[in-house]
């Protein structure tokens, strides 16, 4: 599909004037709907944005695919990424690491094109360390009864596994106020239109 006027424009005013693209950190509890949000968003196409896609060493779940949902790595891999100063960020979480590869994020910007990235936020906090430009977006429902239902419709826990991500979301939520904004996620469309108009603001008059 031929890219709009708009993503067209703004790509060549950002190379004109070497401006980086924006970059966007995304995070929130499990049951906020961070990837159903950032997916409706970049399908709008009207900006130029990339979803960076993140390292780990978890094994990939039925469906998923290598360099679309996550790049998956050996722990021998990820190491050698670490050590080698490829990674901008990295985590260990429940005995798995993560992290983003500066690849998926520095030539994109260099480029003028605006990067977003789905991540929790201890990797939000090292992003603002590394990157003192990024823009923090804390992406949230209104109260922990919404998370609640969200999860137990979705069904895929036992009774203690929802406790512990239940538990997770109020750690999380604490951590909200460190964010440049934060966007309520009771209606879809709201949410995504909130979004957008965030990070459209980001590119500002390039």
């Amino acid at each position: 599909m031929a890219e709009s006027t708009t993503v067209k424009e703004i790509k060549i005013k950002n190379q004109e004037s070497k401006i980086p693209g924006p970059l966007i950190v995304v995070s929130g509890p499990s049951g906020s709907g961070k990837t159903t949000v950032i997916a409706r968003l970049l399908a709008i196409g009207d900006l130029p944005l990339h979803h960076s896609v993140s390292a780990t060493t978890r094994r990939p779940r039925p469906g998923e695919r290598d360099g679309v949902d996550y790049h998956f790595l050996t722990r021998e891999q990820f190491d050698a990424e670490m050590a080698g100063g490829a990674l901008l960020e990295w985590a260990e979480v429940h005995g798995q690491r993560y992290g983003t590869l500066r690849r998926e994020v520095e030539p994109y910007r260099g480029r003028g094109i605006g990067v977003i990235l789905d991540i929790d936020v201890q990797g939000a906090a090292a992003i603002r360390r590394q990157c003192p430009d990024s823009v923090l977006i804390f992406l949230r429902a209104s109260s922990m009864e919404a998370y609640e239902r969200r999860l137990r419709q979705r069904g895929t826990e036992d009774e203690r596994a929802l406790e512990r991500r239940l538990a997770a979301a109020q750690q999380e939520l604490a951590c909200a106020h460190h964010y440049d904004y934060q966007v309520i996620n009771d209606d879809l469309d709201t949410a995504v239109r909130d979004l957008h108009a965030l990070i459209k603001h980001q590119f500002g008059d390039r």
